[in-house]
């Protein structure tokens, strides 16, 4: 069976290195669009694809078009007006992997369905490493069928693949999966800090934790990085304060109190107040730590 050919828009650190991942297992990267049109360019000539001026030259190029843009502003620009990518997507599949509100993937979904194309929600638990490694954790949302007939290109970009339900759903399990994974940082962040307000030997402090009711996925992926202050960003602060206010719409409109995960956000919008947003998720340590007051 042929493989299909790709195309990507949004090429910043996911997109980029998710494009080479695939052009290393064999698929033709077609076309690359990115508003940051430099970002394309470079792509473009690395992986011999067409740098495309236009949304609707991707999907010309394109059997299936990858979308890892930015926000709910971005996935709708992408999917209306005049020169969208819905121009000429009949026959198309649409895999959008942004992290977004379940609305904003269900609102596109919707718009391609009438374009007589298909759409997949790949929502993300992985950063840019996984991207460019193939080992990407996905929660795929839509129809069972198209899911079906894409899993192998998906199998392709993952290590760890699974189907959760409606196109919406996809977007739920992200916010969830977001919401806690800021709250364990904010939290470890609190923790470090007041160790380290304590004058305590903050290596044992993490190796207690990492023994303990205080072990998490982040005290491994960021707790070095919080003491030494190395905050190179692999997810940034910016993006976990949007995407705790996801979570936080998606908790009042089910009637559900998070104090937890609204101080949470406000640590990370704190962070972008103070021009730290671009930093890694790590940064939040920045606000914590006695001495730093949110100054590098």
């Amino acid at each position: 069976m042929n493989k299909p050919k790709i195309g990507f828009v949004g090429v910043g650190r996911m997109g980029a290195n998710m494009a080479r991942r695939l052009s290393d297992q064999g698929y033709t990267i077609a076309a690359v669009y990115d508003h940051h049109q430099p970002l394309a360019e470079e792509l473009s000539n690395e992986l011999g694809a067409s740098a495309a001026a236009r949304l609707s030259e991707v999907t010309a190029a394109s059997d299936v078009i990858f979308t890892v843009v930015t926000d709910d502003a971005s996935m709708r620009e992408i999917f209306t007006g005049e020169d969208s990518l819905l121009v000429g997507a009949e026959g198309r599949t649409f895999i959008n992997c942004a992290t977004v509100s379940p609305e904003s993937q269900q609102v596109a979904a919707e718009a391609a369905d009438k374009a007589g194309a298909n759409t997949l929600a790949a929502s993300m638990a992985s950063s840019i490493t996984q991207a460019r490694d193939g080992t990407l954790y996905l929660m795929v949302g839509g129809e069972k069928a198209v899911f079906d007939s894409n899993k192998k290109l998906l199998e392709d970009i993952s290590s760890s693949l699974k189907f959760v339900g409606a196109v919406g759903d996809a977007a739920k399990f992200k916010a969830l999966v977001n919401m806690v994974m800021n709250i364990n940082t904010a939290a470890l962040a609190e923790g470090l800090g007041l160790g380290a307000a304590l004058g305590l030997d903050l290596d044992m402090l993490r190796e207690v934790f990492s023994q303990t009711g205080a072990n998490s996925r982040v005290l491994e992926t960021d707790g070095d990085d919080m003491v030494s202050r190395e905050h190179e960003c692999y997810f940034s602060s910016s993006h976990a304060a949007k995407d705790s206010g996801i979570a936080n719409k998606i908790a009042e409109g089910a009637g559900v109190d998070v104090p937890l995960s609204r101080a949470t956000e406000a640590q990370y919008r704190k962070l972008i107040d103070l021009e730290l947003g671009e930093l890694d998720k790590s940064a939040v340590a920045e606000l914590t730590f006695p001495g730093r007051a949110g100054k590098k």
